[in-house]
């Protein structure tokens, strides 16, 4: 198939939209310094996708919208990570106490944020993450964060698969190279989740 034979292939059979729920939460997934620090080995350049998750952040917290920031945080021996940490190396920078798994500048948590803590890549598997969501009668799930390929893919399937609308934001998700982004991304808005800009996310909050 051509790309315009493939693209017209996926319109016909996944080009549904959901739209946005009545009660939604901003998640921060994975925010953290080893993947703006140049000498880490899980570096990414993805300072646009937190610029833009920062500003998403601010303007949640206005409308006073529930905001949780999840981290991964493992055990020295690794153990805790499984066969992840088994698989994938360098997560030995979210070992407890090392400065890379530590919030980047600008992402502090407030008092009043919830931070989630976990050991695999998706913010729901083994955390609190959906009943905390549920008592606070959350029907939406704004998803940012790191890596989109990876964390926030995870976390996507699984918000759609605890029953929460899911809202993907483009430009505040990051990866290291534009083709799994893209493609993840492409995934993810055909069949678990609505992927929208910056901008239209901006503009559904101010509505609230």
């Amino acid at each position: 198939m051509t790309d315009a034979d493939l693209n017209a292939n996926y319109a016909k059979a996944y080009n549904n939209r959901i739209g946005f729920g009545q009660k939604p939460a901003l998640v921060l997934v994975d925010f953290v310094q080893a993947y703006f620090e140049k000498h880490s080995p899980l570096y990414s350049g993805v300072d646009a996708a937190l610029e833009s998750a920062l500003r998403i952040r601010s303007a949640a917290r206005e409308k006073k919208l529930p905001v949780i920031l999840t981290g991964v945080v493992l055990h020295p021996s690794g153990l805790d990570g499984g066969r992840f940490f088994q698989k994938a190396k360098p997560l030995a920078c979210f070992t407890a106490g090392n400065p890379l798994g530590a919030w980047p500048k600008g992402l502090s948590p407030f008092p009043d944020e919830f931070v989630v803590t976990k050991q695999y890549p998706s913010a729901f598997f083994g955390t609190s993450l959906a009943p905390l969501l549920t008592s606070m009668g959350v029907d939406n799930v704004i998803l940012t964060g790191l890596t989109t390929s990876g964390c926030v893919r995870a976390s996507c399937v699984d918000a759609m698969s605890h029953g929460f609308i899911t809202t993907v934001v483009r430009d505040a998700c990051g990866d290291r190279h534009p083709a799994p982004h893209e493609a993840n991304l492409f995934d993810m808005n055909a069949k678990y989740a609505d992927v929208v800009s910056e901008a239209e996310i901006l503009e559904f909050i101010d509505r609230l």
